[in-house]
């Protein structure tokens, strides 16, 4: 099953789920009209999902509606450095920084960074920024876990942890301005529920960069090649914290271009997790 939120012409959200069919069932008319508290059941969840849309509810074709994050108050969270190719590229990117990355991929504590407020998220299609003082920017195709208030993970999104590689490199310091700015987080198309981590391992993340029509890049990875498990990048994030209503929390990255690649205003990012779907953004400067 797979939860999104939805705008219809009249500008009102929804809660819905996406179908196979591609229709978009309405979620209102079984009096559901918010996330977190369906993602706080936990057991049970998917059959009372399952059958809510065998009850014939309003639908509407996905291509009349948009789309919007699946997050309500969550935050959004990111852990680094979890795939080997992530650390490779980050040792890359800075010779200044590069032992800082090498022992935090072997260390027992992950890196974890706040990375966006749930009003700041991006949707599907809408624009994704790339900052106008870095001449280096670049998208990260995530496996993104959803939890609950309790810290378990109800489910899975696809997010885009958009990144400044030049800040970055420049200074480890400079993290959160290479990480958080506008429109640097991108979520969605939906959530989808059901899945164990042994299933969620199993999915490909793919990710396709257009320029003016034709691929600029493209790249592929596995989950499976994340080093960490997701109960234990969890539990780490929770640790010391309280989330009332659940948070988001990206696991790294394994696909990144080329250090002679960097994302142009008018390009558009297609990430695709195969248990998930695909979340498409045009780029913008900011």
């Amino acid at each position: 099953m797979k939860l999104c939120r939805f705008q219809d012409a009249s500008k009102n959200i929804h809660v819905g789920l996406l179908a196979e069919d591609d229709r978009v069932l309405d979620l209102g008319a079984a009096g559901i009209d918010r996330i977190f508290p369906l993602l706080e059941e936990e057991e049970g969840l998917e059959s009372r999902l399952a059958a809510l849309a065998a009850q014939g509810l309003p639908s509407l074709p996905a291509g009349q509606v948009q789309l919007l994050p699946p997050v309500e108050r969550q935050e959004v969270w990111a852990a680094g450095v979890t795939y080997l190719r992530s650390k490779t590229a980050r040792m890359e990117e800075s010779s200044f920084s590069a032992n800082a990355y090498d022992r935090v991929y072997d260390a027992a504590r992950p890196e974890i960074f706040f990375k966006s407020l749930a009003e700041k998220v991006v949707g599907p299609r809408e624009p994704v920024g790339i900052r106008r003082d870095s001449r280096w920017n670049v998208p990260e195709p995530e496996l993104a876990l959803v939890l609950n208030s309790r810290g378990r993970i109800a489910g899975y999104t696809i997010g885009n942890d958009m990144s400044s590689r030049e800040i970055e490199g420049e200074n480890l310091l400079y993290l959160p301005q290479a990480k958080t700015y506008h429109r640097s987080c991108a979520l969605g198309p939906a959530i989808r529920i059901g899945a164990g981590e042994e299933d969620a391992r199993a999915w490909s993340i793919s990710l396709e960069i257009r320029r003016a029509g034709c691929a600029a890049f493209e790249g592929r990875t596995s989950v499976s090649n994340i080093k960490r498990t997701f109960s234990e990048l969890a539990e780490y994030l929770f640790r010391c914290q309280s989330f009332p209503h659940g948070a988001v929390l990206l696991t790294g990255t394994g696909v990144v271009p080329a250090n002679d690649f960097t994302l142009q205003p008018g390009d558009s990012v297609h990430i695709a997790i195969s248990g998930i779907g695909r979340l498409e953004n045009p780029v913008t400067e900011v």
